[in-house]
């Protein structure tokens, strides 16, 4: 009966840490992609040249601030 009840709280250990290191690592990742941004203005620029487009000002502020807009509603 003693065996029974050492590998049930050795299963539950294990599903605990298990969710809880899930949440601490979510937590940093976002975190770390907040403070450095996977894709800035000049990655953008670059990347919409190597496209064929011409990169306007305007045309990259309204992608950069469509991606903010889109990683602000995932990240809630």
């Amino acid at each position: 009966m003693d065996v029974i009840w050492v590998v049930l709280i050795a299963i539950l250990a294990l599903i605990a840490g298990v969710a809880l290191g899930f949440f601490i690592a979510r937590k940093y990742m976002m975190n770390y992609l907040k403070k450095n941004p996977p894709i800035n203005e000049q990655m953008l620029r670059t990347l919409m040249m190597q496209m064929g487009q011409k990169p306007s000002q305007k045309k990259i502020n309204q992608m950069m601030r469509q991606m903010n807009n889109q990683q602000q509603g995932k990240g809630k």
